[in-house]
């Protein structure tokens, strides 16, 4: 992947397609005219991607490339095109410029993964990273919670998702990525596609992590 990615703003709408299912700008809601504020990274940041296959890498690369974008958070888009987009939006536009065929909403997405065999339930709160329900955790999983929203009769209620980067080496933290407006990076809150904490749900939180997952197709 060329180096000058990082900086060239336009590239994402002439290279991938808008998906279908996305809306268009005329009907994209929520936090609409705030200001993007984003924690890019480098796939070279994460300490594990020099041992992931080629098609992981591919993903991370992609990943690395939506940070440097300035995307808000926009509800309802998977078109970076449109300026921003939400949490199951920014993964299925990133898996879909992988090449991997991936449902648009994350209840789709944990469907899609429980039926393809590779989703792991996480049985009830998880109180730290090294509990033992966390350990088919892997670099490049999918992560999904319920909670964070209302999202009616919806059986599980899978409201969001994000994607397990690794371990970043200026820190030696966790990091994910993905999308949200309200969640945090080292301390800075961030509205947009971005790189993100992996802070666990307190006992008190009305979310809760429930599941992880190896992207089906990604090989």
């Amino acid at each position: 992947m060329s180096a000058d990615l990082y900086t060239r703003r336009d590239w994402w709408a002439r290279a991938v397609p808008v998906a279908a299912g996305c809306w268009s700008a005329a009907h994209a809601c929520g936090a609409a005219g705030t200001k993007a504020v984003v924690a890019p990274f480098r796939a070279g940041d994460i300490v594990e991607y020099g041992k992931l296959p080629k098609p992981m890498k591919r993903l991370y690369d992609i990943a690395s490339a939506l940070t440097r974008r300035e995307l808000g958070y926009t509800f309802g888009s998977c078109d970076p095109a449109r300026g921003g987009m939400d949490c199951s939006g920014t993964i299925h536009h990133t898996l879909v410029a992988a090449g991997v065929k991936a449902p648009r909403s994350s209840y789709d997405q944990y469907v899609w993964a429980r039926e393809a065999g590779t989703l792991r339930e996480i049985p009830g709160r998880v109180p730290s990273l090294a509990d033992p329900a966390l350990r088919d955790l892997r670099p490049g999983n999918l992560l999904f919670w319920e909670g964070t929203y209302e999202t009616g009769k919806r059986q599980p209620p899978i409201s969001h998702v994000m994607i397990f980067l690794g371990t970043l080496k200026s820190d030696g933290q966790p990091v994910l990525f993905g999308a949200s407006s309200g969640r945090s990076f080292r301390g800075r809150r961030i509205h947009g596609v971005s790189a993100f904490d992996f802070h666990l749900p307190g006992p008190k939180s009305s979310s809760r992590l429930v599941a992880n997952a190896r992207v089906p197709g990604l090989e």
